[in-house]
């Protein structure tokens, strides 16, 4: 019914917990699909032994939006869940709420759906602080918001064929997807029942130099440039 793409870069510590919860879901005939990024730490290992299909992206082809068309090129069906190894679904209905708005029960208008991020025990403040003002308790559907957050959303891969991810920004391709999603007359819909564990927060602490990445390519998606 459903495909998850994986992206990951050495995550054998959190993409077990991550698969093991995918397994439980209620909802059936879910294809999981590994764009692995040359791990080294078993992480290709662990995806195996639960089933996974496996592709590669090297370091030198690397690029967001890449990892991501490759892993949906390769996904089964049409709905298509985008997840980071390292986010656990937090219960068995995750991938229900993503089939309900984009199955074939699902309005057309919208294009993409993204969850709610939730925080671990162990998650710093700063990341706790985010994803509790970022993620809140109210479904929204955006008209003219193009926030929109690949760490743990969906889309429709029929959509995709003809829009997908910029493979040339360093970063943000989700936000730059949603801005031309939004443009070419779709909705957005937050959905806070699809939920995932995200132990670093959306922003990653205080790390200046990935901060000044994500805005220098914001600003340019703000300004309309090309990119």
């Amino acid at each position: 019914m459903i495909s998850v793409v994986l992206r990951a870069k050495n995550e054998r510590y959190w993409i077990g917990r991550c698969l093991t919860a995918i397994r439980r879901q209620r909802l059936p005939d879910i294809d999981v699909v590994l764009v692995d990024n040359d791990s080294t730490d078993g992480t290709v290992e662990v995806a195996e032994a639960h089933g996974c299909k496996l592709t590669n992206i090297t370091r030198e082809q690397f690029s967001y939006g890449r990892a991501l068309n490759i892993g949906i090129e390769a996904a089964k069906h049409d709905v298509v869940v985008l997840l980071s190894s390292h986010c656990v679904p937090v219960d068995e209905l995750w991938a229900d709420y993503a089939y309900a708005h984009l199955g074939p029960e699902g309005d057309p208008r919208v294009c993409g759906v993204y969850g709610r991020q939730e925080p671990l025990p162990d998650t710093s403040a700063i990341d706790r602080r985010d994803l509790w003002t970022t993620f809140r308790d109210e479904r929204v559907r955006q008209r003219l918001d193009y926030f929109f957050h690949n760490a743990n959303s969906a889309i429709r891969r029929s959509i995709w064929r003809d829009q997908p991810f910029d493979e040339k920004i360093r970063g943000v391709e989700d936000r730059e997807w949603g801005k031309r999603m939004i443009a070419a007359g779709y909705d957005i819909v937050y959905e806070p029942g699809m939920r995932a564990y995200h132990q670093h927060g959306i922003h990653q602490g205080r790390d200046e130099g990935r901060a000044k990445r994500v805005a220098e390519v914001i600003e340019v998606i703000r300004s309309g440039s090309p990119s």
